[in-house]
């Protein structure tokens, strides 16, 4: 007998969708609706039957905020939460500009970098035009 949730878990999946430079959402196959943060079963209609599907990247920052630290520690960066295009909001943050740059509404795309002892993440960047 084959359980639906066996084999590796959805946060399993997605890190590895990201080592292998791919961003990939959760679709639920009967109500449509993207997923993030991976799960076992849509938030939407609790139906276990979410597929893998490429994301575009782009989104809207939603809001901002500025986490100061000593330039020794690495200097301030910023939190993020972005609207993507497919629908799900998720927390990130906005590289290739000053932390204090970041503004609500701001169009960003996203990108797979490989941060030391993190391993890959996914960050956003402005994207060409600025606000959505």
């Amino acid at each position: 007998m084959t359980n639906a949730f066996s084999g590796p878990g959805p946060d399993a999946v997605f890190a590895a969708f990201l080592a292998g430079g791919r961003f990939m959402l959760q679709q639920c196959d009967d109500c449509k609706k993207y997923v993030f943060y991976p799960r076992v079963l849509c938030p939407h209609c609790g139906s276990p039957k979410l597929s893998w599907q490429p994301a575009s990247g782009q989104g809207t920052v939603y809001s901002t905020t500025v986490v100061r630290r000593k330039p020794e520690q690495g200097g301030d960066y910023n939190v993020a939460l972005v609207d993507l295009h497919e629908g799900p909001r998720m927390m990130s943050r906005v590289d290739g500009i000053s932390p204090h740059e970041v503004a609500i509404g701001m169009a960003v795309r996203a990108k797979i970098i490989d941060e030391p002892k993190k391993g890959k993440l996914l960050v956003f960047t402005p994207a060409q035009g600025g606000a959505a």
